[in-house]
């Protein structure tokens, strides 16, 4: 299957999906050494992806609003997770720089949605 057969919605080719995306990505193959921070941050950077599609998808200003300040909490959860896991020797630190700068763009790009 091609890339194009899973972009059928319009919110799989907005940047912040994209980036939020590659993040999770990037989470789930850093298989951070810590169990509890590995699993804290793998669900963290999910729920950014699934929120960011549900509040994408809606119609409702509140419901978009509710969604993505959740996705917004659960960025700040992933970055403070990929910190503590680079700080404890967890996580090498060139991949705790990658996931922070996407973790920063996709909270920016989220602080543009929440407006």
């Amino acid at each position: 299957m091609t890339e194009n057969t899973f972009t059928s919605f319009t919110f799989q080719r907005l940047d912040v999906y994209v980036a939020a995306r590659e993040l999770a990505a990037l989470v789930h193959l850093a298989r951070l050494s810590d169990a509890e921070l590995r699993d804290q941050a793998s669900r963290a950077s999910k729920s950014v992806v699934l929120n960011l599609a549900e509040g994408l998808g809606s119609e409702s200003p509140g419901v978009k609003r509710r969604h993505f300040a959740i996705a917004s909490g659960s960025v700040q959860e992933v970055a403070a997770a990929v910190d503590l896991a680079v700080a404890i020797g967890a996580l090498a630190a060139p991949v705790g720089e990658r996931a922070m700068a996407l973790a920063l763009r996709v909270r920016r790009m989220l602080r543009g949605l929440m407006r």
